[in-house]
């Protein structure tokens, strides 16, 4: 009997997650539904900060005084999900700005072909305060060595506009 696993970290470089699509994300006509995606995209993004920071989140975050609240979102849909289907989700680092970070997750099936590009851009807040400030410089410093580790593939879609 296969176990039931809904999401699994794969590797850290670069950040893969592997999920399978439970029947309640799906809508009647057998699909997931729209808004589902951006739960995947959170999830990974979560993710692919603890890996990167390598510790729990929200104790990180709070040590370090800052928050990462998702400014945009955007998913471009090449493909549908269907209920028990497993996917994996990669993540990429798109940019890094001043206040910015723009994160590109690749949504792939099992044969590698693509499902959804999803890019997401986070700005960084004080926690307490809730204002933006400088992406943190040890943050600065992991997304940009992830991003040196683990460059965008070259026919990306993440790259334009």
């Amino acid at each position: 009997m296969t176990e039931y696993i809904s999401e699994q970290m794969l590797g850290g470089f670069p950040v893969v997650v592997r999920r399978r699509v439970k029947w309640g994300e799906c809508d009647p006509a057998g699909v997931v539904y729209t808004p589902v995606f951006s739960e995947y995209v959170v999830s990974a993004f979560h993710l692919f900060l603890e890996s990167l920071l390598g510790s729990p989140l929200l104790e990180e975050l709070r040590e370090l005084d800052f928050d990462t609240p998702i400014r945009a979102l955007s998913l471009d849909f090449k493909q549908s999900l269907y209920p028990a289907q497993l996917f994996e989700m990669t993540v990429y680092v798109v940019d890094v700005r001043n206040t910015t970070f723009e994160l590109g997750i690749l949504f792939a099936d099992e044969s590698g072909n693509e499902i959804v590009v999803a890019k997401v851009t986070s700005i960084c807040v004080h926690f307490a305060e809730r204002r933006s400030c400088a992406v943190p410089g040890r943050l600065r410093e992991l997304l940009e060595g992830y991003r040196s580790r683990c460059p965008l593939p070259l026919a990306d879609a993440l790259v334009a506009g």
